[in-house]
């Protein structure tokens, strides 16, 4: 949503999504965390504190090094069958 709709404030958000605000707020921490999206509070013109997030410019480079060190990472339990 964030990345086609632009920045928007939780509350927004949340009703966009069909989620509540504190679980909406939780995921977006974690992906603000993680460098993927940027938090900003900003006042309403009637005073009400609006925290706005937006999606970060970022890029995926994909190697074969990157590619191996993910499949390492898997678990023992999945096998070339599976």
């Amino acid at each position: 949503m964030l990345a086609s709709n632009g920045r928007q404030y939780v509350s927004q958000l949340a009703r966009e999504v069909g989620i509540s605000r504190p679980l909406l707020h939780l995921h977006l921490q974690k992906l603000e965390a993680a460098g993927l999206v940027t938090s900003r509070l900003e006042l309403s013109a009637e005073g009400k504190a609006l925290n706005f997030f937006e999606v970060t410019k970022f890029g995926i480079e994909l190697t074969p090094a990157v590619i191996a060190k993910a499949a390492a990472s898997l678990p023992d339990a999945i096998s070339e069958s599976d």
